[in-house]
């Protein structure tokens, strides 16, 4: 009998059983709204869709260059002009089979097996599971009200001296899974300049950029040229299922890059980059869903603390609330389990994103519509009573 790796001895994506177990009682006939993941409710742009079928009816869709066509590239160059004003050239932009491509890319290419790497906890379960199969160290670095729910230059000296390791990498999302938090300028140059000067690869998310509400979303090249940036259509640009994002690179890690993105994807799907080239053009009709999600924060800020579920980190930007459970249970994940089974609400359990504290918390995404956001709240107030 064959044995299985150590390295796919992972912790599950939690949100992703909440979403298979909702899907699989949706199919049976119960009435389920689900709040567990950060799909917009919202289709891409219309102007995606209408390139995606002329390109259809053309015909040919094929292979494309490994980090992304000319076309796309030069979309997302003029992109960082006109909204960061930035002059970026396309040759350092890579285009990937979602963000998620994007990370392994880096990952593979920046460090070795047993690398130390930073992320902030909580934080996205994926940065953690990733990282962890490819045989690097995980350094979570709790981010709390003191340390303003980001990373600093004092929270890595610290945590760098109680693992005794030295950090090879840092991770850090603004706005931020789950906590919503948007890391001001100041803190982001300061964060940047402490990797420069420490040689710590600095690895910026920026896929919910577009989707702040207060704070400054600054990109992390706006403020150094060395920050391998990733960013995706899937969250602003409603494209989940389109599988499509991109990096922006250092000169020097462009080559390397593609040479194991070559080996791994052959090429993003050519389909796709065609609707995200289109999707580029899209702000105002993508702007009206991002106001959508605006009143469904304003409404989530005024009622979850009514039902008994205070709001335990920044909603500054991206789509969630990340709220404490405590006054109900100290187990999230049966309280997430029995919520589902009885009222037919979806959310995820804390675990997720913080597997010392999690047990403590909840993430309920707000990217669904107005009338689905207003039924699981009512749900949930009748069934905390």
């Amino acid at each position: 009998m064959f044995s299985i790796s150590k390295r796919s001895d992972v912790e599950p994506f939690h949100a992703m059983d909440v979403l298979a177990e909702a899907t699989r009682r949706k199919a049976g006939g119960h009435p389920v709204i689900s709040m567990a993941v950060g799909q917009p409710s919202h289709p891409a742009p219309r102007a995606a869709l209408d390139a995606t079928r002329k390109a259809l009816e053309e015909g040919r869709i094929g292979y494309t260059d490994a980090l992304g066509t000319a076309r796309v590239k030069s979309a997302l160059a003029t992109h960082y002009r006109d909204r960061h004003g930035l002059d970026i050239d396309p040759a350092r932009i890579a285009v990937t089979t979602g963000s998620s491509a994007g990370f392994n890319l880096a990952f593979l290419s920046l460090f070795d097996a047993g690398d130390a790497v930073a992320i902030a906890r909580p934080g996205y379960p994926a940065y953690r599971n990733i990282l962890g199969a490819l045989g690097l160290r995980v350094v979570e670095v709790p981010v709390t009200a003191e340390t303003h729910f980001t990373l600093t230059p004092e929270s890595l000296a610290a945590a760098e001296k109680e693992h005794n390791v030295r950090l090879k990498g840092v991770l850090l999302a603004s706005p931020a899974n789950p906590t919503g938090t948007v890391t001001g300028r100041a803190a982001l140059r300061a964060l940047a300049e402490h990797c420069s000067a420490n040689s710590i690869a600095f690895i910026s998310d920026e896929i919910y950029h577009g989707l702040t509400f207060s704070g400054e979303e600054t990109s992390a090249l706006e403020l150094t040229d060395e920050a391998i940036v990733i960013n995706s259509f899937s969250k602003y640009y409603c494209m989940t299922g389109w599988r499509i994002g991109w990096m922006v690179l250092p000169e020097r890690l462009v080559r390397p890059i593609e040479r194991v993105a070559q080996s791994l994807y052959i090429s993003p799907p050519e389909l796709s980059q065609i609707a995200a080239t289109a999707a580029l053009t899209a702000s105002d009709e993508l702007d009206v869903y991002k106001a959508s999600y605006a009143a469904n924060r304003d409404f989530l800020i005024r009622r979850l603390p009514e039902i008994g579920l205070p709001i335990a980190s920044p909603m500054d930007g991206a789509f969630y609330a990340y709220v404490d459970v405590t006054r109900f249970t100290n187990d999230s994940m049966a309280f997430a389990k029995r919520m589902l089974a009885e009222i037919n609400v979806a959310a995820t359990p804390g675990l997720d994103f913080d597997p010392l504290e999690g047990h403590r918390s909840l993430r309920m995404s707000y990217a669904g519509s107005q009338a689905e956001i207003a039924e699981a709240i009512d749900r949930m107030a009748t069934w905390l009573k």
